[in-house]
């Protein structure tokens, strides 16, 4: 490959602000209120002193869930929280560069946008985030590392007649303190019709109520965690993403406006037509007294839980969850260019999407699924096939655990020898660009925040 042009990338934060974050990076070990180790037995204790437990139960088991009799999509009686329903959906390549393809599915539609909140202080000069212990029923392990806040619409405005949600009035109330990032991000667009939350983080200075379940831990410790399998909840990542940090990068192989305008090209050239029909109509799908599923069994399938919970602002509910059939990979190819990291990022279309496409990992799927197919994707062989001395980054993360059930992907980053010449949905982009992309809405999938996430505890 030819010789990299170099670009100069401007500056993404402010220094004072970009210096505070660096320090709380590098505080790994410890923090205010734990040792890092120490997460593992408060997360422990939090088990020991609630709760918890799910169990699968028959559809007419779910309280407060029924079938329309007329399109068969699954509801709740109150019209909140979120349906099961039938998607149809139709994606066309208009420069025949992808296949086209069209499909229906069931999917969940949840149109109501929830908050994803992280509290932000000081202690001792060292930035601190708020973090809750929080049980979730589609969690393998229940009790996962989530946001300050993390609630829908229904959830914060009580329509479940529980108690309210803590710290809530940070994020919607005159309490808030300095805004760092608040932007919409999407959640995942093959299981959600376009699903979106408030991803925002708050910086305060004031006393902050203290809380069992809650705890102050570094970015650093933070970064550890995310090394560590299914602590980390997806929410969590998501807004982590978020931070604003800077790269401080001398350069890159494209300009920050050519990255731009490159996916601006491949969202121009994407048709795509999507639109809920009845869950009755899917065709291939098969519905039984306890799942719909697909009839070869593949893909996922849609199942009830009870759901025992005391830390919960309602201590028992029953839902239906939507349970993958395997886990999934998920991975960015990186190599240096010039010494600047860069990762293979993706252009590519997912049904639920609000828009047509968003920037994804390098290898976005679930391998059973391909296994003889003809549209296996690209670079999944090399990513399975990987040498481990050069794969810099690998842990098994948990999905939305509040919507999904045991759905558990493996996340990596593979290190390449050189850049190569990308199919034309994909681009070799930097750290710092995704960290310019994510401030905005639709750029990055949650799988790609996921990864950047854990791109940013590496690099500082």
């Amino acid at each position: 490959m030819s010789t990299p042009t170099v670009s100069p990338l401007r500056p993404r934060a402010e220094s004072g602000l970009a210096a505070r974050l660096a320090r709380s990076a590098a505080a790994v070990t410890e923090g205010a209120d734990l040792t890092t180790e120490g997460v593992f037995g408060w997360m422990a204790e939090r088990v020991a002193t609630h709760d918890f437990k799910v169990d699968r139960i028959p559809f007419a088991e779910l309280d407060g869930w029924s079938f329309d009799a007329a399109t068969g999509d699954l509801r709740h009686r109150s019209g909140r929280f979120f349906s099961v329903e039938g998607l149809r959906a139709r994606v066309n390549d208009t420069t025949g560069v992808v296949p086209d393809r069209e499909w229906a599915q069931p999917i969940l539609n949840q149109p109501e946008i929830g908050i994803l909140g992280l509290l932000v202080k000081e202690f001792d000069g060292v930035p601190h985030i708020l973090l809750q212990a929080k049980m979730e029923p589609g969690n393998s392990n229940l009790l996962q590392l989530s946001p300050t806040v993390q609630a829908t619409w229904s959830n914060y405005n009580r329509v479940h007649k529980g108690t309210a949600v803590g710290y809530l009035e940070y994020f919607n109330g005159p309490k808030r303190g300095r805004v760092l990032a608040d932007v919409l991000q999407s959640e995942q667009g093959s299981w959600f019709f376009r699903k979106v939350n408030r991803n925002v983080i708050v910086e305060v200075t004031g006393e902050v109520p203290p809380h069992e379940d809650f705890r102050w831990l570094t970015l650093g410790q933070i970064g550890a965690l995310l090394r560590r399998d299914t602590i980390v909840s997806m929410d969590l990542r998501s807004v982590l993403s978020c931070l604003p940090f800077d790269r401080a990068e001398a350069g890159a192989l494209h300009a920050d406006a050519d990255v731009l305008s490159w996916f601006t090209g491949v969202r121009s050239r994407y048709d795509v037509r999507s639109s809920c029909m009845p869950l009755a109509d899917v065709p291939g799908w098969v519905r039984t007294d306890s799942v719909i599923q697909h009839e070869t069994g593949r893909y996922f399938r849609i199942v009830g839980v009870g759901v025992e919970a005391s830390s919960r602002e309602v201590a028992g509910w029953t839902q239906p969850l939507l349970e993958p059939v395997e886990p999934g990979v998920i991975a960015f190819l990186s190599c240096r260019i010039e010494g600047v990291p860069h990762v293979l990022a993706h252009a590519r279309s997912e049904g639920g999407f609000a828009d047509s496409v968003e920037i994804g990992p390098t290898v976005q799927c679930t391998p059973g699924q391909h296994a003889d197919t003809a549209d296996r994707p690209a670079f999944l062989d090399q990513v399975l096939t990987a040498d481990p001395a050069r794969v810099r980054y690998s842990a098994v993360q948990s999905e939305e655990g509040g919507r999904f059930l045991n759905a558990d992907n493996r996340y990596l980053v593979i290190d390449v020898d050189e850049p190569f010449a990308p199919p034309p949905n994909y681009r070799w982009v930097t750290h710092g660009q995704l960290n310019l992309l994510v401030r905005h809405g639709h750029y990055l999938n949650v799988q790609a925040r996921t990864l950047l996430a854990c791109l940013n505890s590496m690099s500082a």
